[in-house]
């Protein structure tokens, strides 16, 4: 336990009083801190000293800012402060242990310090990694690599965290070629399913894109779920059975970041179906594969990912996804937020998308058709379908532009809006599309 100790004296206070007031605290004393000018009481000063504790101090006005639970209306009147050893303890951001109490000449509170973080070189380091991290799909070099090092990736991964402690993972390396061809070949196959779904348009830049590194790469590592390891009682599955696939999908990665604080690339492959692989590998029925990943040295780590780079798609703000409270309590509204980036926004070029608002999946018979399903009842799995089952029309047009603006990012240039339903929250929701489609500069129209 990390303590902090306040106190707020009088001048002249002896020093036998302070030490006594310490005299039974639950641990060691990490910091002392008091009103900005009381340091230098020699009472004080030798009790940090005998503590061995760092000194520091605050000014009046920040202590003034910081709630107490127990005010002093004689210190608030000498100091214009409401309390010295409280305010102190909170203003060095510890949670009080010990409301203050008094001695014939000070008052002592006594506070809990959080577990300590990284210094600032270590934390720009964990930040470099994983603002560095690339899924890597060109560039691999035909080089082994050292087992050692991969040792440290693959104890990194395995040292995730796991549902119950349950390490539902295994991990098969796979170096021979001709077991590599045979996943490329499922991947090529998948490859070309894929382009045929796309509009001619979107088609033709997906043709520049490199999807997989199966053969340039000179290991692969398949990541597979043991959904039933650990047995019957695994502490925190049985509500949620899925946490056991998000654990394998955490070590996944742990092992990426660690591979690239190696100098090592990696590459996720999804172009496949996941029975299909398995049974190349060889894998028993009971176990699942979770990602398929290319493994090795390559010439350079690429200053932005590819997909962004290729203008593909851009990464979506952190501001649209972070709701205080409840869903849809953004600190700027999402809706205000469009209406102000519509005033300066650059004209888009992108790929035309025909968005039916209150249609099913009866209307996805042309490529370029996105459906928004508006009914209460979970429609069946389809990635045509977006699913918003609105609870208010207010809720609708966020939903509008959030939609708008998230196909903004993965490349469109211009909305065909269709309202197929005539409810309130169909009305909103395409007015949220119009709103957004203008915050991106994208061309629309509404019938």
């Amino acid at each position: 336990m990390r303590l902090v100790v306040g106190i707020g004296l009088r001048a002249g206070t002896p020093y036998a009083e302070l030490e006594g007031a310490v005299a039974d605290l639950p641990g060691p004393v990490e910091l002392i801190v008091t009103l900005q000018g009381r340091e230098t009481e020699p009472a004080f000063k030798q009790l940090a000293d005998h503590l061995g504790a760092e000194v520091r101090t605050f000014t009046k006005d920040e202590l003034a800012r910081q709630p107490v639970p127990n005010p002093s209306e004689q210190v608030n009147r000498l100091k214009g402060i409401p309390s010295v050893a409280e305010a102190a303890v909170s203003a060095a951001g510890a949670e009080l242990l010990v409301p203050k109490y008094k001695t014939d000449n000070a008052t002592v509170a006594v506070g809990r310090l959080p577990a300590d973080g990284y210094g600032a070189q270590e934390r720009a380091t964990v930040q470099r990694v994983i603002a560095e991290r690339r899924d890597v799909r060109r560039g691999f070099l035909q080089l082994p690599i050292d087992e050692e090092k991969l040792t440290r990736v693959l104890e990194a991964a395995h040292r995730a965290p796991s549902v119950g402690l349950s390490q539902p993972w295994d991990f098969l390396l796979i170096r021979d070629l001709t077991t590599r061809t045979k996943v490329h070949e499922l991947a090529v196959r998948q490859r070309d399913v894929f382009a045929a779904s796309l509009p001619d348009e979107r088609r033709q830049a997906f043709d520049g894109l490199k999807i997989e590194a199966i053969l340039d790469a000179p290991l692969n590592i398949a990541v597979t779920c043991d959904p039933g390891r650990g047995g019957r009682h695994v502490l925190g599955r049985h509500a949620d059975p899925r946490t056991t696939w998000f654990s394998a999908a955490i070590a996944i990665q742990n092992l990426w970041l660690a591979a690239r604080a190696e100098g090592l690339g990696v590459g996720w492959v999804s172009f496949f179906g996941p029975e299909e692989v398995a049974q190349v590998l060889g894998l028993p029925p009971h176990i699942e594969l979770v990602g398929y990943l290319c493994v090795g040295y390559v010439d350079h780590f690429a200053p932005a990912p590819e997909l962004v780079r290729s203008g593909w798609a851009k990464r979506r703000p952190l501001s649209w996804a972070i709701h205080d409270e409840e869903w849809g309590r953004r600190t700027t509204s999402i809706v205000d937020d469009a209406h102000e980036a519509a005033q300066n926004a650059a004209p888009a070029t992108g790929q035309r998308i025909r968005v039916i608002v209150g249609g099913d999946a009866t209307h996805l018979r042309q490529a370029e058709a996105l459906v928004v399903d508006l009914h209460e009842d979970r429609p069946g799995h389809d990635f045509g379908v977006l699913w918003r089952p609105a609870r208010t029309p207010a809720e609708a047009e966020e939903y509008g532009v959030e939609i708008a603006r998230d196909l903004a990012l993965q490349g469109a240039g211009h909305l065909d809006i269709v309202l197929n339903d005539g409810s309130p929250a169909a009305k909103a929701l395409a007015e949220g599309l119009r709103t957004g489609a203008s915050a991106c500069g994208l061309t629309h129209s509404c019938a």
